[in-house]
């Protein structure tokens, strides 16, 4: 045993590039990347374009997930901890991870990407009670602002590779604007008696605003908040009154106050449909189309257009829609 285990050291010593993680001729995997935490898919989608193959980017808030009510788990604060950068939306959409944030604050590069847009473009409608309406990724020219912030940031952290972030920004910049242009296009096919969309939460507010659609939301700005039964039946009575043929579902809200209207309805003998489901505060799958923000967007805009009249093909702006 003993001569065995002389064997085996000697083995170790002659090839320590099998035997010690640490030896300096193992070959090197290059440069270190940055590593970055983003709180929602959104906004982790602007870092992605704008960092490129310099940094690792980890979102904290997956598909289905409402930022309004997440709370950190401990491998999420850990993920945090260790970050090179973070960015967040904010405008108070992950409410429970300010304290979190501002905590680490203290120690490194925090950001939210919404923080240098004009106050006067934000929304602030009264049942908001005195608070931005934070789903600004609503709208595509809207959203597009945040991706100056993210590239100031990274140009910040990383001003060697300044121009490759600005080269970058540029081109996501220039698909946005695609995007846009898609979305005002196929919006405006929708006939005006038909431009009315109810949801189960106020998060389209930014998308009526952009392209001219009267926006109803049966909760409001934060999932938290209840819609009562005279809210419903006033929404009902709306819906019979305007013969508002779809409503929409949301990924990230329970849809038992969207079936209420479609059962109110019918018992009016009006029937209403469910138009669709579409991404509110969290994008679709990792590694989809719809995963990423523009085909978020495609399928919402592909989706309500549909729904309500409108014409738009059935794959969306570019043929990738599932």
């Amino acid at each position: 045993m003993i001569s065995r285990l002389l064997i085996t050291l000697l083995c170790c010593a002659l090839f320590s590039t099998g035997c010690s993680k640490g030896d300096s001729s193992t070959p090197s995997s290059g440069p270190k990347r940055i590593q970055i935490v983003a709180t929602t898919g959104m906004v982790a989608d602007i870092v992605r374009n704008v960092a490129g193959d310099k940094a690792e980017v980890t979102g904290l808030i997956g598909e289905g997930v409402d930022p309004h009510l997440y709370k950190p788990t401990r491998a999420d604060v850990a993920r945090l901890t260790e970050a090179d950068v973070i960015f967040y939306s904010g405008l108070l959409l992950e409410g429970k991870m300010s304290e979190v944030l501002e905590n680490l604050a203290k120690d490194k590069p925090v950001h939210a990407v919404t923080d240098q847009i004009d106050k006067q473009y934000l929304l602030e409608p009264p049942e908001f009670e005195g608070h931005p309406d934070p789903h600004l990724w609503m709208d595509v020219q809207g959203w597009s602002k945040a991706v100056g912030a993210v590239q100031q940031a990274m140009e910040q952290y990383d001003p060697e590779n300044k121009a490759l972030y600005q080269q970058n920004a540029q081109a996501y910049q220039e698909k946005l604007q695609a995007l846009d242009t898609y979305a005002t296009e196929r919006f405006a096919t929708i006939p005006e008696s038909s431009r009315v969309m109810v949801t189960a939460h106020d998060a389209f507010n930014y998308l009526g605003r952009a392209y001219n659609l009267e926006v109803i939301g049966i909760q409001g700005i934060s999932t938290e908040s209840e819609a009562g039964l005279g809210d419903l039946n006033k929404l009902v009575d709306l819906i019979v009154q305007r013969k508002i043929g779809a409503v929409f579902v949301e990924t990230s809200v329970a849809d038992k106050n969207v079936r209420a209207l479609i059962e109110g309805a019918k018992a009016r003998g009006f029937d209403v449909k469910v138009g669709g489901e579409l991404f509110s505060d969290a994008m679709g799958s990792s590694g989809t189309y719809e995963g990423t923000y523009i085909g978020m967007i495609d399928h919402n805009v592909t989706t309500i257009v549909r729904a309500l009249g409108g014409e738009a093909p059935e794959k969306g702006m570019d043929g990738k829609l599932k």
